[in-house]
């Protein structure tokens, strides 16, 4: 009996490090703690911002980051992701905090939660495979362009100081991995930077001026609302969205990190896991979030850690922080997250896919979805509208393509009777993008009274295509002629045989 070949998916999650390898391994050990440190520090200014564009207080955000990292460490599907309150999930909630306040917004985050978990079920996230390359590189270069973006707020209207700080804090983190790659050089300056501008009193805005930081733990939460239609009403459109979108960035992060690890992982379990996790942050008081790819970046690709324990320590050490030493994180100089999120931003663009000669080479379709999904991510600031656009314009340019490819050949056939007949031979795919212009292409009135359509080199693939062949004979039954389609395969006959004559009234 011949062996079953090995499950390649498997195969590479059994070669992925694991936190059991990291707690045995002392310098994996270290490298999982640090790059959790360095990606609580980021997180802090993260959370405050994002807090305000939902309009709600800074701690809110900050206590969502902190559930949303642990709780995903033990739900999610991809080790060494990073998931925590995020501004694309702000956006969605935001107008429900505005117009019916905070417990109605924390309602929208459990029902959110809840939506995510069921279409984790259903299978939501094997649609990730209809997500072209194309759109994958526009939204990886959008992200990059948004990164940077949100840091230019950071450098206007600020003493002159912020911006040789930001300087020193970028050469720090190209120049130190060259001389030693154990500690990760955002840490280094970080730290740098904090100490230089506290021992030299330089007075530049700090991670304090962004917003209180909590005093306490997060705590058990329900929200005051009524569990009735109207509620839910007024909260499943704006839950939806947030199911959505926090699903479609997850899913899309974690296939980046699939790529940059060489690893596989389970889209299904991270769908229905961050769903979890924002359910567990909605009964905490937290704004609900999903994975973030800066974060993730900076975690994955900047420190290299590997395993679910830099995402778990990301998330204690972002408490320990704001809770236990927030007078000293509240010094940390933004200049210093600045210059962070600008080499993230600088890393994270796919530099490759701008080039001339890639761009050359590459098909005008692709570089048009790829554009057109950076373009409309950019102009919405939304992730999710970018990479729907951007498979919309994918799906049209492919069917266009297609459909030019069907070709109609007419031959006149003389049978041994004397008489004349029609034979059409159609080569290509039918559906509803070739099969609408298929009609045109039939001589009706110069015909013989026999017309033969030969499909033994195409296939069916919707009703669009019967309804069009439909229309042929009944044109042709008008002049008073006949139609034999032959060459018909098993499933281009059974769609046929159902659905012809049944598509149009009469």
């Amino acid at each position: 009996m011949t062996a079953a070949a090995p499950d390649k998916r498997h195969e590479s999650a059994a070669l992925e490090p694991t936190v059991r390898h990291a707690l045995r391994s002392p310098t994996m050990l270290r490298t999982e703690a640090l790059a959790g440190l360095v990606v609580a520090l980021a997180l802090i200014p993260e959370a405050i911002s994002f807090s305000i564009i939902a309009g709600v207080d800074p701690r809110v955000g900050l206590s969502a980051s902190f559930t949303m990292a642990v709780a995903i460490s033990f739900l999610g599907g991809r080790p060494a992701m990073i998931s925590a309150a995020t501004g694309a999930v702000a956006l969605v909630i935001a107008p429900v905090m505005h117009d019916y306040g905070y417990d109605f917004l924390i309602a929208t985050v459990l029902l959110g939660g809840f939506i995510q978990v069921i279409l984790a079920v259903a299978g939501v996230a094997k649609l990730m495979r209809f997500i072209p390359r194309s759109v994958m590189v526009g939204f990886v270069n959008a992200l990059a362009i948004l990164i940077f973006e949100a840091q230019i707020d950071h450098m206007i209207d600020v003493p002159w100081a912020v911006y040789p700080m930001v300087a020193t804090g970028i050469a720090v983190m190209v120049g130190f991995p060259r001389v030693n790659k154990i500690i990760p050089a955002p840490l280094v300056a970080i730290v740098a930077l904090t100490a230089f501008t506290v021992v030299r009193a330089i007075n530049v805005p700090n991670v304090g001026d962004e917003g209180a930081l909590p005093v306490s733990l997060p705590t058990w939460f329900l929200p005051d609302v009524p569990f009735d239609l109207a509620t839910l009403k007024i909260i499943a459109p704006y839950a939806l969205a947030m199911a959505l979108v926090g699903i479609l960035e997850s899913l899309l992060t974690a296939k980046l990190v699939d790529d940059i690890t060489d690893t596989g992982s389970s889209k299904t379990h991270e769908a229905w896991g961050q769903g979890a996790a924002n359910m567990i942050t909605g009964f905490f008081g937290g704004m609900g979030g999903c994975a973030m790819i800066g974060q993730t970046m900076i975690n994955v690709k900047v420190s290299g850690a590997r395993t679910r324990l830099s995402t778990f320590l990301a998330g204690v050490f972002l408490l320990i922080l704001v809770v236990g030493f927030g007078d000293v994180v509240a010094l940390i100089p933004m200049a210093a997250l600045v210059a962070v999120m600008v080499m993230v931003s600088v890393g994270t663009f796919d530099w490759h896919s701008i080039r001339l000669v890639t761009l050359r080479k590459m098909p005008k379709s692709e570089s048009t979805v790829m554009i057109t999904t950076v373009v409309v991510t950019v102009l919405t600031h939304n992730l999710a509208i970018g990479v729907v656009t951007g498979v919309l314009v994918a799906m049209t340019l492919f069917a266009r393509r297609v459909a030019h490819l069907t070709e109609t050949h007419r031959a006149i056939v003389e049978n041994t009777d004397g008489t004349s007949q029609a034979v059409y031979t159609v080569t290509g795919e039918l559906f509803f993008a070739s099969s609408n212009e298929l009609y045109t292409q039939f001589s009706y009135a110069d015909d013989p009274d026999h017309v033969v359509i030969d499909l033994t080199q195409s296939h069916i693939w919707d009703a669009s295509t019967v309804a069009s062949l439909d229309a042929i004979t009944t044109k042709y039954e008008r002049k008073g002629k006949t139609v034999e389609i032959i060459g018909l395969n098993a499933p281009s006959a059974e769609r046929h045989g159902r659905l012809t004559g049944g598509l149009t009234s009469h």
